[in-house]
């Protein structure tokens, strides 16, 4: 579930749009999976199932992804915002690290179920 919400972090703003679009969902979605799926690290760490070096990289996405949160400017929570905002840029930036650092390819973005 974490690397999986890495993947979606990770991914190419053209194919974080594609995936909203595909799904129906807002750019905040992106960030409300990966905080969900990080409350996991430490556990993960812990047994063993993810490498402790990543563990920094995952705690800056959630303070990148927290920072946005605060700033009341709406217009970083945009499909648009995903391509030029900077918070964006930076986390996806991390989110690769991640990646490499847990020897993990650039998947396909996962499938999510929505429930309305």
């Amino acid at each position: 579930m974490l690397i999986e919400a890495v993947v979606v972090v990770a991914a190419p703003a053209s194919d974080q749009v594609a995936w909203l679009d595909k799904y129906d969902v807002l750019p905040d979605e992106i960030a409300l999976g990966y905080d969900d799926a990080f409350r996991l690290a430490g556990r993960l760490v812990d047994e063993g199932q993810l490498s402790p070096e990543v563990l920094p990289s995952l705690q800056m996405i959630d303070e990148v992804f927290s920072e946005m949160s605060h700033v009341t400017d709406v217009d970083r929570w945009t499909r648009e915002a995903l391509v030029t905002d900077a918070g964006w840029g930076r986390a996806r930036q991390l989110a690769r690290e991640v990646l490499t650092g847990e020897g993990e390819k650039m998947p396909p973005l996962p499938g999510i179920r929505v429930v309305r």
